[in-house]
């Protein structure tokens, strides 16, 4: 989620006028070049609710005329151009100029922007984007030196973060979602923010109340890998009780029994590839070697509290016996599953 840093000490006009964003995260960059742009141009006082988490620092462009808004691209821009962009307008109201992707700027519109920061306009408004490498790193050392606000949009990688973006999300909606939710969405929709946000817009408008794994299944129960892994989770976890539940669920709503399997035979081999991980490397730094997302890195090792490799070692067994019994061997599959469930966290519970 956007927040200032140290650059956005208040005071100073330059301050006010000049804001860069820096982060890859395009969802948070567009949000907070969005509330930049909403400060700017908001009437009466200054640092209003518009600006949001980005608000700070300046107030509303002086004039009874609307600023002029300008979005364009660093890369598009030749020497002069920035000159043009924000030149008075013969009808006041000043200007509020958004250039994206400043690390692309060639050396002298990267020099003129510099200038510009340094000593801009009164009705000037500068908002800039910046992917936040090494690329043109310089510019972003020369903006910070004159005093621009800076607002960081980190990625968000870790599984912890994702649900803490997810909280955030229906609480800016005045709503909440328990933890079961937040995962059950996590695992139904995947990892983009954009999509998750969108998620969140359409569960805050079609139900009310906490909004809970039940909830989140109602709209995603197309998608029975999520479900199959929502059980397995809840296997792997120790929560027996919710770990039927859930088993019931997504039988009675026609989840292949094979992909349930799957599922827990997938979350007990994650344990022991994890377990075995040095645990003083990060999850970013294991991604590529365990072939799974940093998020799930997280997760998994969260779910190892409780498990020992003897443990991990019989629920091996279990799984690979529940499979055999799904895929025929067996003359219930559901009890099959159950019986492997009730086993999983029997193995825990020993470890």
């Amino acid at each position: 989620m956007p927040r200032s840093g140290s650059a956005a000490a208040a005071g100073g006009h330059a301050r006010a006028a000049v804001t860069v964003i820096v982060g890859e995260e395009e969802l948070l960059v567009e949000r907070a070049v969005r509330a930049v742009v909403a400060e700017a141009t908001a009437p009466g006082e200054p640092g209003g609710a518009a600006a949001g988490e980005a608000a700070g620092a300046a107030g509303g462009l002086a004039g009874a005329d609307p600023p002029d808004v300008h979005d364009v691209r660093a890369a598009d821009l030749r020497p002069g151009d920035l000159s043009g962009l924000t030149a008075p307008s013969l009808f006041g109201g000043g200007c509020v100029v958004i250039v994206r992707s400043v690390q692309d700027a060639t050396k002298d519109v990267a020099a003129e922007l510099t200038r510009q920061a340094a000593a801009p306009g009164p009705d000037v408004v500068l908002v800039l984007t910046h992917s936040g490498g090494a690329k043109n790193k310089q510019l972003l050392a020369s903006l910070a030196s004159d005093g621009a606000r800076r607002v960081d949009c980190p990625p968000v990688k870790r599984f912890g973060e994702r649900l803490d973006f997810l909280r955030a999300e229906f609480g800016r909606a005045g709503r909440k979602a328990d933890d079961g939710g937040l995962r059950a969405l996590l695992d139904a929709v995947g990892t983009d923010l954009r999509e998750l946000a969108a998620a969140c817009s359409q569960l805050v408008a079609d139900t009310t109340g906490v909004i809970s794994q039940p909830v989140v299944a109602r709209y995603y129960r197309g998608r029975a890998e999520a479900t199959g892994f929502t059980v397995a989770d809840r296997a792997i976890e120790g929560k027996l009780a919710d770990a039927l539940e859930q088993l019931r669920w997504a039988l009675s709503t026609g989840v292949s029994p094979v992909l349930i399997s799957s599922a827990l035979a997938q979350g007990v081999r994650a344990l022991g590839r994890v377990g075995t991980a040095a645990r003083t490397r990060s999850a970013e730094a294991l991604a590529g070697e365990l072939g799974m997302p940093p998020w799930k890195i997280d997760r998994v090792r969260q779910q190892l509290r409780g498990w020992n490799a003897e443990g991990v070692a019989r629920a091996h067994g279990v799984v690979a016996e529940a499979d055999a019994q799904v895929k025929g061997e067996g003359a219930s599959p559901g009890y099959a599953l159950e019986l492997a469930i009730t086993s999983i966290v029997a193995c825990r519970s020993r470890s």
